[in-house]
């Protein structure tokens, strides 16, 4: 079921000019704006891969993935039913987050005709009472559906072409051998974060492995960037 975050979201990106909902060959696209090709995917990457790789053959191709930044909580009754109540969730999310998906798209980002777009967005989420799609083996209070999702408002947006885009979210400041310790502490990170970043940018080749510090790898930039 479409939620009303991607109803809005393809408008937004469409446009006046654009179209939403293009059958293109064997395959929908959510938004074409001129010679592009845009994606919504608030989903995983990884559920896209193919379709986006066979469609960057021929075309320009804009995957648009919103990341939550905070979050809107609407508890009601019941599906459709009255609100009982509404908090924020602690959660944040962060442009780092990125990182999360991109572990399983080293093989298609970057490319030439390939432009990633990170919309940090403020939504609320509406809930009720029911078992999802994950079910637990007991049931609790914490079990429930989502109703649906609705933008509230884009906090800020960043476009990624190259990895040298991407290498804009580390520290400026970094050893010239580094492992993901120091990754960690600079970017106020879990460890578990920074060994994602540095896979992704290991896989992409904007980082190379230069020897080992104990059991830590240690990684330097590439000498040529990525273009």
């Amino acid at each position: 079921m479409e939620t009303s975050l991607h109803r809005q979201l393809k408008a937004i990106y469409a446009g006046d000019d654009g179209c939403c909902e293009v059958v293109h060959g064997k395959y929908r696209i959510d938004a074409v704006r001129g010679d592009e090709l845009i994606e919504i995917q608030h989903g995983s990457l990884a559920a896209i891969r193919d379709k986006i790789r066979k469609l960057l053959a021929k075309h320009r191709v804009r995957i648009v993935k919103p990341i939550v930044a905070n979050k809107l909580l609407v508890k009601l009754d019941g599906r459709g039913g009255a609100e009982l109540s509404r908090r924020r969730s602690p959660k944040r999310g962060t442009l780092l987050d990125v990182f999360d998906e991109l572990v399983y798209f080293t093989r298609v980002f970057p490319h030439e005709r390939l432009t990633l777009e990170v919309v940090l967005v403020d939504v609320e989420e509406r809930r009720f009472p029911g078992r999802g799609k994950r079910r637990r083996r007991r049931s609790s209070e914490r079990d429930f559906q989502i109703e649906d999702q609705r933008l509230l408002q884009i906090v800020a947006s960043q476009t990624f072409a190259t990895t040298a885009d991407l290498k804009r979210l580390l520290p400026k400041r970094m050893p010239k051998q580094f492992h993901t310790a120091h990754l960690a502490e600079r970017l106020k990170t879990p460890r578990f974060t920074a060994q994602r970043i540095a896979y992704c940018l290991r896989q992409m080749g904007a980082v190379e492995i230069v020897g080992k510090e104990g059991n830590a790898i240690l990684y330097s930039y590439a000498s040529k960037k990525a273009a």
